[in-house]
């Protein structure tokens, strides 16, 4: 079919005229997958809508907030009761006490929590308390994973496998370049070598445990086990980001999943049942080091306000065990059926899946980290993405993005969409 995008080309065009890029974040503006982007009105279960009227299954759900779908009704209900009462009120309420005892009860190392309004912010205060508690300067990140755009976090990798960060955005400073190290996703040895090259200057290592923006790519051959001991013997702290994993891989997240001890945490996305809102916690001993208890300051206006506050707590109490058992149901009959598709035809093509988070690779090899994702067949890869996006399906609009499942997708919505799979991929190949 045709797909028409005529009220959203105007929108588009009308936006990039006072918001720069037409987006109020990059990846929206389509510009690696080309076409215009779907300016989006209404949500309904596994469902969006467009200007234009076109209806797609959605894929993304905000970038994996929406694991409930969208618009669900008791969230809904729940958000406009709340807000009758008020939005926001810079002082503390009951309400954010029952959202960290929830965080508390589910993740097995957040012994505290600090609510915040982003996954960025989360991350961001969480490096600086390492920095606080460790009286370090450097910290390792790996190549491909994202944390957020604060500026110890936008730092590219240089030729080498592993390097002293360089600036990838304008405005970072090459000095706070220089206290991030970059290492590779699945590669302890490179790890190794930073904690050799920097004796007693390394903060802390930061990583999401779940690569989830390069893509889903799993941790392998025990790396976060050995990341764990490795920031034991150097004296520097584990930070898991779990802003993607965290409540959509298991109950627990990947803390859980994976049974790794770390010392500090970050959450978002699931927690807000679609509304702005962040959080980072972990060890008491470190929690207990945050301002007001400690002298490491991180505060916020909007931290804990009662609309996010009570979309997460509504969101988290019907993620019970039933509803994990669904979403691996729902989940593995998608990963089945595009397998099925793939070994069928014989095509070069490989697929991740951890929980509800997936992506399909174009490329036929083993994926493991950034570097082999860059080897992926981009071409083929948007020709699928707009392919897709043709037959009313939404996927992540860049091959180094996840995809996610939610509650609201059904069997019978899954088999539609792979027949539609099918028979796009006939067409890319």
């Amino acid at each position: 079919m045709q797909l028409r995008l005529d009220k959203s080309e105007t929108l588009f065009n009308r936006a990039q005229q006072t918001i720069p890029g037409g987006v109020n974040s990059p990846v929206r503006a389509f510009k690696g997958v080309g076409g215009t982007p779907p300016f989006i009105t209404k949500g309904r279960g596994p469902y969006i809508f467009d200007a234009d009227g076109n209806r797609y299954v959605d894929f993304v759900g905000s970038w994996g907030p929406l694991i409930l779908g969208h618009a669900h009704p008791e969230i809904v209900a729940a958000i406009q009761k709340i807000a009758q009462q008020g939005t926001s009120f810079g002082a503390p309420t009951a309400l954010e006490i029952g959202l960290a005892e929830m965080i508390v009860d589910r993740v097995p190392s957040a012994e505290m929590v600090r609510l915040v309004n982003s996954g960025t912010e989360a991350t961001m205060s969480a490096v600086r308390l390492a920095r606080g508690v460790t009286g370090r300067d450097k910290i390792i990140k790996f190549d491909g994973c994202y944390h957020g755009h604060s500026d110890s976090f936008l730092i590219a990798a240089g030729s080498g496998a592993l390097t002293l960060g360089e600036p990838n955005s304008p405005g970072v400073t090459k000095g706070t370049a220089a206290d991030t190290l970059l290492a590779q996703f699945n590669d302890i040895e490179t790890v190794q070598a930073l904690f050799e090259k920097n004796p007693g200057q390394i903060a802390c290592v930061v990583v999401e445990p779940v690569n989830g923006n390069t893509g889903c790519i799993p941790p392998q051959d025990d790396f976060l086990q050995h990341l764990r001991k490795l920031c034991s013997e150097k004296g520097a702290l584990l930070v898991l980001d779990e802003v993607m994993t965290g409540f959509r891989v298991t109950r627990g997240g990947a803390n859980e999943l994976y049974g790794v001890d770390a010392d500090l945490l970050t959450f978002g996305k699931v927690i807000g049942g679609g509304m702005p809102i962040g959080a980072f916690g972990g060890k008491r001993e470190f929690m207990e080091q945050v301002s007001p208890s400690g002298p490491v300051y991180q505060a916020g206006t909007l931290s804990g306000n009662p609309v996010a506050v009570t979309a997460g707590i509504e969101t988290l109490k019907r993620l019970d065990k039933l509803a994990y058992e669904k979403l691996e149901s729902l989940s593995k009959h998608w990963a089945t059926g595009l397998q099925k598709i793939i070994d069928k035809n014989g095509y070069p093509l490989t697929q991740h899946r951890v929980g509800s988070m997936f992506t399909l690779f174009f490329s036929e090899n083993a994926i493991r980290n950034t570097l082999d994702v860059a080897k992926c067949d981009i071409e083929k890869f948007n020709r699928w993405f707009n392919g897709m996006l043709e037959e009313g399906v939404y996927l992540a609009p860049s091959q180094y993005e996840a995809g996610f499942m939610s509650l609201a997708h059904t069997i019978e919505i899954l088999d539609e969409t792979l027949a539609k799979a099918e028979a796009v991929l006939g067409e890319v190949f």
